[in-house]
């Protein structure tokens, strides 16, 4: 059922930003998911965080029902399956997506093309998100198998 999805990914949501919050509050991460989503929209860096909150749940959300998705086509859902998801989603995001692409779209974040006298807001991410630090991917990765974990026991209770 799509409820379980969508009340899913709201409850993955919660507890995939929880985790990546009390990481960089604990010096594991310098990461910020929400303030770089909300700085890709606003140069304004107070209603970046909030703005980044919900596109963060936004995009929660949207990823829950891709995963449902591919749960309806393989006919199988649960908690492993989803955790399972979730680690290839997290090293995706780390490796490529976060790594390659937002640097090249997000107009307010350096790149390694910018010039040496340009004045970014935002540092790129580096290769496996290195340049939050060197404990950010860790951090991610089990942000994420705990978020697809969450989605695919949902949809598989929600049967």
């Amino acid at each position: 059922m799509i409820w379980g999805a969508i009340v899913g990914g709201l409850a993955g949501t919660v507890v995939l930003t929880t985790i990546l919050r009390a990481a960089s509050e604990l010096g594991v991460t310098r990461m910020d998911i929400p303030f770089l989503l909300g700085t890709a929209v606003t140069a304004d860096r107070v209603h970046a965080k909030a703005i980044g909150y919900a596109l963060h749940f936004v995009f929660g959300l949207i990823f829950a029902l891709a995963y449902y998705a591919i749960f309806r086509v393989i006919g199988r859902s649960g908690f492993l399956l989803g955790a399972g998801f979730g680690l290839v989603h997290a090293l995706f995001a780390g490796s490529a997506l976060v790594n390659i692409l937002l640097p090249v779209v997000h107009p307010r974040m350096g790149t390694t093309f910018d010039a040496a006298g340009s004045a970014p807001l935002l540092e790129p991410p580096g290769f496996l998100l290195v340049n939050y630090g060197r404990q950010t991917l860790l951090a991610t990765l089990l942000a994420h198998v705990a978020y697809g974990a969450i989605v695919g026991g949902f949809v598989s209770l929600a049967g």
